[in-house]
């Protein structure tokens, strides 16, 4: 049994680690947790004791196999009660994550599989990330960014990469939404700002809109 604060850490080390192959650094990590680098430190510390990461000074921190196990567990139930919420209880996608992280912290495995059942198995949570099975696995997606298209191409809106508050009301003003559609009009060498169709209404959204979202594309 670990804390709420250990499992927030495992949990953000695991995201981290997928920018950081070589390790995770302490100030990484601090900036992630929104906290100093010395807690950081005595946080490291206190994992590495339980066998939960790996570390080296100058070299960053690693999950071991038993804190990535961990940290996919937390992931996991994470992202079913966001569906829960989202399906079950209508909350918009941009009100969930505070809940979720709270219910992350919930023990029972029972629970958690008892809700996978509940929810028919889902794959994705609401903002389109992939849900871990059981065993932890994650069903890979190759999908693409919706700046990465060019004039003329479509993609499905299957995803985002940028989960915030503000971020999500955004594409609910605008009408973008998980399924969507979007068809590149025309794209802008200067800035990359693409005006695009969606539902048969055009609508210009700049590079850091397009580069925060993921969609399959469509083949023509």
């Amino acid at each position: 049994m670990f804390s709420f604060s250990e499992e927030n850490y495992l949990k953000a080390i695991f995201h981290l680690q997928k920018k950081y192959s070589g390790g995770v650094s302490t100030n990484a990590l601090a900036e992630q947790m929104e906290t100093k680098a010395s807690s950081v430190t005595d946080m490291v510390k206190k994992l590495s004791d339980k066998e939960l990461v790996k570390y080296k000074k100058y070299q960053g921190v690693k999950l071991s196999e038993k804190g990535k196990k961990t940290a996919v567990e937390v992931i996991r139930k994470h992202r079913l009660w966001e569906v829960f919420l989202v399906d079950k209880l209508n909350f918009s996608w941009d009100e969930v994550h505070d809940i979720a992280e709270q219910l992350e912290h919930i023990k029972s495995a029972k629970l958690t599989n008892e809700l996978d059942n509940f929810l028919g198995n889902p794959k994705r949570d609401p903002h389109g990330d992939p849900i871990p099975d059981a065993q932890g696995n994650f069903r890979i997606a190759n999908n693409l960014l919706l700046a990465d298209l060019e004039k003329g191409q479509t993609g499905v809106c299957v995803g985002v990469k940028d989960s915030s508050t503000e971020f999500l009301r955004y594409l609910d003003k605008n009408h973008i939404a998980l399924g969507k559609q979007i068809h590149i009009v025309y794209k802008e060498e200067y800035d990359k700002s693409l005006l695009v169709k969606i539902d048969d209404k055009e609508l210009l959204i700049s590079h850091t809109v397009s580069n925060n979202l993921f969609v399959k594309p469509i083949e023509s």
